[in-house]
């Protein structure tokens, strides 16, 4: 017997949210009396709630990876495969993905990024022109170099 497949919980979450709005959807469209709720309630109101409430317990779900959480230290944000950004460009810099204007160029992005965002964690929130006006230095800034 085949082995059921595993989704994340907000991938199955959707899909559940998906399939069950397409097939309310379709029996409605085809008159189908009765399903139309039943696929409804089925739905939204017990496979939804249950996804979401029991989680990992759903065999469907695959477990939580403790690597995958984020932290809240700017520092410390992580990229997809768990790996720290500037960690991630220098293992492409050295492999020879990107060469050393290349290297240069994204640390330095990087880098104004951190920047940019801790001064945003220290000081709050800042004025919407003075953040239009940064991003459209930046820009510039990208479009200037070669």
């Amino acid at each position: 017997m085949a082995a059921l497949p595993t989704f994340e919980k907000k991938r199955l979450m959707g899909l559940v949210a998906v399939l069950s709005f397409g097939l309310t959807s379709l029996f409605a469209v085809l008159e189908l009396g009765v399903l139309v709720p039943a696929t409804f309630v089925t739905g939204f109101l017990l496979l939804l709630p249950l996804v979401a409430l029991l989680g990992d317990d759903v065999p469907l779900v695959e477990p939580a990876d403790p690597a995958e959480t984020t932290s809240a230290n700017v520092g410390e944000t992580r990229s997809h495969d768990g790996e720290n950004p500037i960690a991630t460009l220098r293992r492409r810099y050295a492999t020879g993905e990107i060469d050393e204007p290349e290297f240069e160029r994204r640390l330095d992005r990087l880098l104004e990024t951190e920047e940019f965002e801790r001064a945003v964690d220290r000081d709050g929130s800042r004025g919407r022109a003075e953040e239009m006006t940064e991003i459209e230095t930046a820009l510039e800034s990208d479009s200037a170099s070669p």
